[in-house]
């Protein structure tokens, strides 16, 4: 129980930490095995994605008002529940027995004692667990979903409630995985067979070549197959970006706000390393990370610049790729800490911030090259109707289809865009449009 202890008083520490600072920092995991690593990030990832309904648990089983409880408390109480409730492998006297002993370790006997009164309290009504019951319905929707108030009202208004709900109830569930098969390193049809002969379970997709659908990252990252650059982790709606590039060998290509870099590789194992690949990012930190994997996946022709892209002046490309950044309202899944991060007003500057990206990137395309815009939010405002502004300003621009390149079932906007969300494609939510310079 020693090893779970720690995956579990580590986890705490993290979550307390995004509590009071907004940052979600996984260092202080390092010192634990493989496995408890592991751990840490799945208790991370699911008390975020359940956090407003543990904390309704939470005021129900305790005298004490969340709303008065310190970050320690509250995320010992939350990792505890959560394991009561949806860890089978923990037994209840588990759960409860560390729970009270983190709690003695970081805030004394009497809060060790209030866990323990508190977390037998809902055990002892485990079977029949309270259901949120408030007059507004979108904090009642928010609570029992897990969702900020403020995306609930969009969602529901834009898409209704049933739909609405089908998306949260897919953010909250464990994400689906791809990993691709990088042709720098391997073959395709290699990787296959290492994946065969090590035991490992995948599905092909359909979509786009070299992408596989797995359970688990874990055997790919204990392998050492990534850091061999035999593949990449990234989801399938992320390879929608590069594909629709279509970077052909020999070109020069920009890949804009690039780290962590997977679709700057994408891109390189697309063109043989065959052309010039420019990954600019304002992180130097991230461009390090990024020079690195190029390394390691040999994706040799990339080179990388740190920059703030609207102060950059560049010779024009054959294309450039602008994924910007952006709500990530389409990764919940994988990023449920985003949920808890974002608001309107980071909306509204995320939307300004893309406004001045795109207008900078027109600028290093040549005439009769091509600029592909993706992000990964499904918010109309960094979408399409982003793009529709773009194309007030810039008339030497205009859209181009996207069949041909992508999968029939992602393609909307009559043929001239992407959007794929989780609970309709069980991949990552994103988007992107194919803009060709006419003049």
């Amino acid at each position: 129980m020693e090893t779970e202890a720690t995956a579990r008083s580590v986890s705490v520490e993290i979550l307390i930490e995004f509590d009071e600072n907004g940052i979600l920092d996984y260092s202080t995991a390092n010192e634990l095995d493989t496995r408890d690593r592991a751990e840490v990030r799945e208790y991370v990832q699911n008390i975020l994605r359940k956090r407003s309904y543990l904390d309704f648990l939470i005021d129900n089983f305790s005298n004490v008002n969340i709303e008065e409880m310190k970050p320690s408390l509250k995320n010992i109480l939350r990792l505890g529940i959560y394991d009561m409730i949806y860890m089978d492998s923990t037994p209840d006297y588990a759960a409860i027995n560390e729970s009270v002993e983190i709690a003695k370790l970081m805030l004394g006997h009497r809060t060790g004692d209030l866990v323990n009164a508190i977390m037998r309290n809902l055990q002892r009504d485990g079977d029949q667990l309270p259901k949120p019951k408030f007059k507004d319905r979108t904090k009642l929707v928010a609570t029992t979903f897990s969702h900020p108030e403020w995306l609930v009202k969009r969602w529901s208004k834009r898409f209704g409630e049933r739909e609405a709900f089908q998306l949260m109830q897919a953010n909250n569930k464990r994400p689906t995985y791809y990993v691709r098969a990088n042709n720098l390193r391997t073959k395709t049809e290699n990787f296959k067979l290492r994946m065969t002969k090590n035991g490992i379970q995948f599905e092909e997709s359909d979509w786009l070549p070299g992408y596989f659908r797995v359970d688990s990252v874990a055997p790919f990252i204990s392998k050492g197959w990534l850091s061999k650059g035999f593949c990449q982790i990234q989801d399938i709606a992320a390879g929608f970006a590069p594909t629709l590039l279509d970077p052909e060998p020999g070109e020069t290509i920009y890949d804009l706000c690039a780290a962590p870099g997977t679709k700057s590789i994408m891109m390189s194992d697309m063109m043989n390393a065959d052309g010039d690949i420019l990954a600019v990012d304002i992180s130097s930190e991230r461009l390090d990370k990024l020079a690195e994997s190029a390394l390691e996946y040999h994706a040799e022709n990339i080179k990388v610049r740190r920059a703030d892209v609207t102060e950059l002046e560049l010779d024009e490309a054959d294309g450039v790729l602008l994924d910007a950044p952006c709500t990530g309202t389409g990764v919940l899944s994988k990023r449920a800490d985003l949920r808890w991060r974002r608001d309107e007003e980071g909306l509204e500057r995320a939307v300004a911030q893309q406004e001045q990206l795109l207008d900078s990137a027109a600028k290093m395309v040549k005439k009769g090259g091509r600029l592909v815009y993706s992000t990964c939010s499904l918010e109309e405002e960094e979408n399409m109707q982003q793009v529709a502004k773009f194309l007030k300003k810039h008339k030497n621009f205009e859209l181009e289809p996207v069949g041909g390149y992508l999968p029939d079932e992602v393609i909307t906007e009559e043929g001239k865009a992407y959007q794929t969300f989780p609970h309709k494609h069980n991949c990552d939510g994103h988007f992107g449009v194919r803009l060709k310079r006419v003049k």
